[in-house]
């Protein structure tokens, strides 16, 4: 199974919405800018998460979105199943669709197909909001102590330069 625009592009922007709205309702030019996402296909994605209780808007001037829980009680798969619908390697091992396929009691490769979907299942589920915001802190902590000491390595590298060449003034 190949998850679509609408699950990737919606946990970004839900994602987005957990990061930033400790300043206030996040507007939907804000996310569209930060994560390259058209305005359009927001409205659409976010109209969505909120239909299902993920977000909720804020009308007005200072209007915008918010997180409708905890970032703790909100799953990637509670954001995912949202937009996707049910996460299911095949239509017959769907929760609530068992009786879709007429070769149920002959498939040999259904308990394999069931297993992928509670793999899947638990797996997107086993994440919180709560932990990708943490993980997105300590990687940009991480890129941001890269890019200081490069920044450092630069300045010592531009003074060792400037020095040689003023002690190389001195000296002829």
């Amino acid at each position: 199974m190949k998850l679509s625009t609408k699950g990737r592009y919606g946990l970004r922007a839900v994602l987005d919405i957990a990061l930033n709205q400790d300043e206030g309702p996040v507007t939907i030019h804000s996310i569209s800018e930060r994560q390259g996402i058209s305005e359009r296909y927001l409205e659409q994605l976010l109209i969505t998460l909120r239909k299902n209780g993920i977000i909720r808007s804020i009308r007005g001037f200072q209007g915008g979105y918010v997180l409708n829980r905890e970032t703790k009680d909100i799953s990637v798969g509670d954001v995912v199943r949202a937009l996707e619908g049910p996460i299911s390697p095949v239509e017959c091992v769907e929760e609530g669709r068992s009786g879709v396929c007429n070769r149920i009691d002959i498939c040999v490769t259904r308990n394999i197909w069931e297993e992928l979907r509670k793999a899947m299942n638990q797996v997107l589920d086993s994440y919180s909001l709560e932990d990708l915001v943490r993980m997105f802190k300590e990687k940009n902590c991480n890129k941001n102590k890269e890019d200081i000491n490069n920044n450092i390595d630069h300045i010592n590298n531009n003074f060792d330069i400037n020095i040689n060449k003023k002690i190389d003034l001195i000296i002829d």
